[in-house]
């Protein structure tokens, strides 16, 4: 029994995964702007490799989760996205990295 309830906790620690950052073009996302203070649209599309749409509604779904701050301006008259974490988003990516860290190192050998 002792080793079902082993397998049950190790399985629950995979469940609680953040499942908002855990999404690969998310991850993405969240990794690059947690080591950057913040990025433009452009850049963040250069760095995935994902299309303006596909990068906007992932960035759209962590906007409202409260993740990313997204903000709006001009330079020389023409439009720029910066996308910055939230202390929520950037607290929520650490957890996230723990939580992977201590499901990677439960694995049996």
């Amino acid at each position: 029994m002792a080793a079902g309830k082993k397998e049950s906790d190790e399985l629950k620690q995979v469940v609680d995964i953040d499942r908002v950052i855990h999404e690969p073009a998310r991850f993405l996302i969240m990794a690059y702007l947690y080591v950057v203070d913040s990025a433009d649209f452009l850049f963040m599309m250069n760095q995935t490799g994902l299309t303006r749409g596909n990068l906007s509604s992932h960035i759209s779904k962590l906007e409202s989760t409260g993740y990313v701050k997204v903000q709006k301006e001009f330079v020389n008259k023409m439009p720029r996205t910066i996308l910055s974490l939230t202390d929520a988003g950037r607290t929520a990516f650490n957890d996230y990295r723990q939580q992977m860290k201590q499901v990677l190192a439960d694995l049996p050998k």
